[in-house]
C-alpha cells in the first residue's frame, strides 16, 4: 500500500490542518507513517508566520526532499502557510517540490497525493477562505489532550502580522458543530482539551446574531466529561466581565490564560494597530487576578518593533516588574514582506533587539523562579505525560503549564502511572523552569 508521511509546523492550529489532512489521506486508504524513509509521499505543512518558521520549513522541506535518493519518496507536497506565501518562489527555488497546496486547498491533499504519486506538477490556490471548517481528524496529539479550533483566520490587522493575507478574515465556526466535536472527542478519552483559534474572544461576532458566545461555548464544553478546558489566546480589549466570570465560576476551566500584550507603550501599541496600554492592561490583569484565584498569566511581546526608543522599552520593563506575569513568550521584531510594520522607518538592527529580548527574558527568569519556589510544600494536581528514563522520574504538566510552552513537573513513585493519569504531586524542589516532587495521591 501507498505511504504517506507528514511533517506539521508552526502553531496548534496548523496541526488541526494536519489531523484533517491525515484523516481525508487515511479514508481514501493510504497508510500512515512516522517513518519518512518508508514514505512514498511526504507532506510538510509549514508556517509563514515569521523569518524563523520559513527557515525551518525550508529546512524540513531540503531534509525531506534527499528521501528521494535515500528511500523511495516519489513526491514531495509542501502546505500550509509558507506555500500560500511563496507559491511562485517554492516553484521557482525548491523543484523538489512536487505539489503545493495553499492555506484554502488542504482538503484538496487526496488529489495532491495522486498527482505526486503520477509524477505531476501541480498547485492547488484556492480562495483562503474556501477551505472547510469541519470534518473527520486523525489526533496528532497525545490520546488525552486535543484542540478545538472554534474559528479560522483574524480580522484584526495588526501591522506586523501576515496572517490575515493567509488564513483570511475571521471565521466563527458554528456552535453546534463544535458542541458535536467536543462529544466526540470526549467519547474518545480525551481529558484536556485546549481551545485554540487566532482570538477565541471574538467567537461568534460574525455569526448572524452577532453575538459573543465564547461565554456560551465554554459553560456548554463544561457539562462534558473533560477534567480541564484551556484557553488560547484571549485578547485584552475583549474580555468581559461575562467571560470573566464563567472561567471564575467553571472549575474544569483551568486558571491559566493566554493573553497576548504585546506591548505597554501607547505610541507603539497604537503603531501595531493594537488596543490598550500600560495602565488598562494593568487594571485588567489585577482584575482578572482577584476574580480568579490562583491565576496563571501567560503573555507574548515583541521587542524592537520600528522606532521603539530605549524610554518605550523601559516602560515596558518596568511593567513586567510590576505586574509579574507567570509565563512569557518574547520575541523579536521580524519585518515580514506585506505588512505595515516592514516599511515603517527608524527599523531597529538586530543585535538591539537581540539585546532587548535577553533583557526581558532575564526578567522574566526572576519572576518563574520566584512563582516555582512559592509552590514549594504545596499539593498540586499533574496531568501525567510519561517517564524519563534518565532521570528515573514520571514527568506532567500541572494547570500552570500548557503543552509545548511551559515547564514540566517531574515526581517520584513507586507505582506505575499511565499517560493521561491525574495524579497529586508533593512539590519538593525547583529545576529552573521545572518542578520536582513525589506522588501523593492518585491515578485518577
Amino acid at each position: 500500500m501507498t505511504s504517506i508521511s507528514l511533517i506539521s509546523l508552526g502553531c496548534a492550529k496548523n496541526l488541526v490542518d494536519s489531523e484533517h489532512m491525515l484523516s481525508a489521506l487515511r479514508t481514501a486508504g493510504y497508510t500512515i507513517t512516522n517513518s519518512m524513509a518508508d514514505a512514498d509521499v511526504a507532506i510538510i505543512n509549514t508556517c509563514g508566520f515569521i523569518e524563523a518558521a520559513k527557515t525551518e520549513a525550508i529546512e524540513a522541506i531540503l531534509d525531506t526532499a534527499r528521501y528521494k535518493e535515500t528511500g523511495h519518496l516519489k513526491g514531495l507536497i509542501v502546505t500550509g502557510c509558507l506555500a500560500q506565501r511563496y507559491q511562485k518562489e517554492i516553484k521557482e527555488e525548491l523543484p523538489e517540490v512536487d505539489v503545493i497546496c495553499g492555506t484554502g486547498s488542504y482538503t484538496a491533499i487526496v488529489q495532491a497525493v495522486q498527482d505526486a504519486l503520477a509524477g505531476k506538477k501541480a498547485a492547488y490556490m484556492a480562495d483562503i477562505t474556501s477551505a472547510a471548517l469541519e470534518g473527520a481528524r486523525d489526533r496528532l496529539t497525545p490520546p488525552y489532550t486535543a484542540y478545538l479550533k472554534i474559528a479560522e483566520g483574524c480580522s484584526n490587522r495588526c501591522a506586523y502580522c501576515i496572517i490575515p493575507k493567509l488564513r483570511g478574515p475571521y471565521r466563527s465556526r458554528p456552535l453546534n458543530a463544535l458542541l458535536d466535536e467536543a462529544r466526540a472527542l470526549s467519547a474518545e478519552g480525551v481529558r484536556e482539551l485546549i481551545v485554540i483559534a487566532q482570538d477565541i474572544t471574538k467567537y461568534g461576532l460574525d455569526l448572524p446574531a452577532q453575538k459573543r458566545l465564547l461565554p456560551t461555548l465554554l459553560q456548554e464544553l463544561c457539562q462534558l466529561d473533560f477534567t480541564w478546558i484551556r484557553l488560547h489566546y484571549l485578547y485584552p480589549d475583549q474580555i468581559t466581565d461575562e467571560l470573566i466570570d464563567v472561567i471564575a465560576k467553571e472549575d474544569k476551566i483551568v486558571k491559566y490564560l493566554d493573553i497576548p500584550l504585546q506591548h505597554v507603550s501607547q505610541r507603539i501599541l497604537r503603531a501595531m494597530h493594537r488596543p490598550g496600554d500600560r495602565n488598562s492592561f494593568s487594571v485588567l490583569l489585577q482584575k482578572l487576578r482577584d476574580t480568579i484565584p490562583g491565576l496563571v498569566l501567560r503573555t507574548s511581546l515583541i521587542v524592537g518593533l520600528p522606532g521603539e526608543t530605549e524610554e518605550e522599552f523601559s516602560e515596558l520593563c518596568e511593567f513586567l516588574q510590576d505586574v509579574q506575569i507567570e509565563r512569557t513568550g518574547v520575541f523579536e521584531f521580524s519585518p515580514e514582506e506585506g505588512t505595515e510594520a516592514a516599511e515603517l522607518p527608524n527599523q531597529i538592527d538586530d543585535d538591539e533587539k537581540h539585546r532587548r529580548r535577553l533583557i526581558i527574558e532575564e526578567l522574566q527568569s526572576g519572576v518563574i523562579d520566584a512563582y516555582n519556589h512559592a509552590r514549594l510544600g504545596q499539593d498540586m494536581v499533574i496531568l501525567c505525560e510519561g517517564f524519563d528514563a534518565e532521570t528515573n522520574l514520571y514527568f506532567g504538566r500541572s494547570y500552570a503549564d500548557s503543552i509545548d510552552v511551559d515547564g514540566k513537573v517531574y515526581f517520584s513513585t513507586d507505582m506505575a502511572i499511565k499517560p493521561g493519569a491525574f495524579v497529586t504531586v508533593h512539590i519538593e524542589n525547583s529545576l529552573g523552569a521545572d518542578l520536582e516532587g513525589a506522588l501523593i495521591g492518585g491515578p485518577q
